[in-house]
């Protein structure tokens, strides 16, 4: 299993009627529950982030088909509609929250819909959810200074410890938006790996704290959800994808730069 590419499933929020502001990123609880059962009648098994890292670090077993069930920012839904689906199968899976979006005496009120409130984290953590971290505001980590990055990487670390009474170990990124300084920062903070996006497997060789997701929004169809967790045509799937993403690199590589000029000393 030395070159085991792995896929792992980013959702988001688990919704009929969705915000505007995730709808695209969204699954009805209906297609999510017919999506479980895809994975269990072709005998993948799911593993927890920190699983899939343990392995590739040190070779802790992994079953033959693993896969990985991800939720970033930290929706009720995931509570609501997620969890007793997940349940019924004797699924692990991983959230990744937004602690200052959460319901709560932390919560800033930039939540993009209705959030978990730390009761259902815990609910969550209770039935065999890994608790990850998301930052705390979810901003662009790549285009922050090194000490609003830090910032936002150890208040949530801190928090979702107080909540839980365990050190998060595993950490995805807003955006899926990274950089070396961000990664190393990540590391320092204590995480011992994290998720990007990419649209591709997840592999050995893309470190850490780079691995890999694949996006699942509404609009993914069966016979395209079937296709990549048997990790089939993922690079045609997102073809567009990587095309909007590469065009927008262009775009927020050229904005960093003249925020350095803008910083630099006259």
């Amino acid at each position: 299993m030395a070159d085991l590419r792995v896929p792992v499933l980013m959702y988001h929020a688990v919704a009929d009627h969705p915000s505007e502001a995730t709808r695209a990123l969204s699954v009805t609880p209906r297609a999510f529950a017919e999506q479980m059962a895809v994975i269990a009648d072709r005998r993948l098994t799911p593993v927890t982030t920190a699983e899939l890292a343990a392995h590739w670090r040190s070779g802790r077993p992994l079953p033959e088909r693993p896969v990985l069930v991800t939720f970033d920012d930290g929706y009720e839904g995931v509570h609501r509609h997620a969890l007793p689906v997940l349940a019924e199968h004797g699924f692990p899976a991983t959230v990744f929250v937004t602690t200052g979006w959460l319901r709560g005496p932390y919560d800033t009120g930039g939540g993009l819909d209705t959030m978990l409130d730390w009761d259902q984290v815990r609910e969550l953590a209770g039935a065999g959810v890994e608790i990850g971290g998301h930052s705390h505001s979810h901003p662009q980590l790549d285009r922050l200074d090194d000490g609003r990055l830090r910032a936002e990487l150890i208040r949530c670390k801190e928090i979702v410890s107080d909540q839980l009474g365990t050190v998060p170990a595993s950490f995805a990124y807003p955006y899926g938006y990274s950089s070396r300084r961000v990664r190393e920062a990540v590391r320092e903070t204590g995480y011992a790996q994290a998720l990007a996006v990419g649209n591709g497997l997840a592999r050995r060789a893309q470190g850490p704290y780079a691995l890999r997701r694949v996006t699942v929004r509404r609009s993914t169809g069966a016979a395209a959800f079937e296709r990549l967790v048997e990790g089939r045509d993922v690079a045609r799937t997102f073809a567009r994808d990587r095309a909007l993403t590469k065009g927008y690199a262009v775009v927020r590589r050229a904005r960093q730069a003249g925020l350095l000029l803008r910083r630099r000393p006259e």
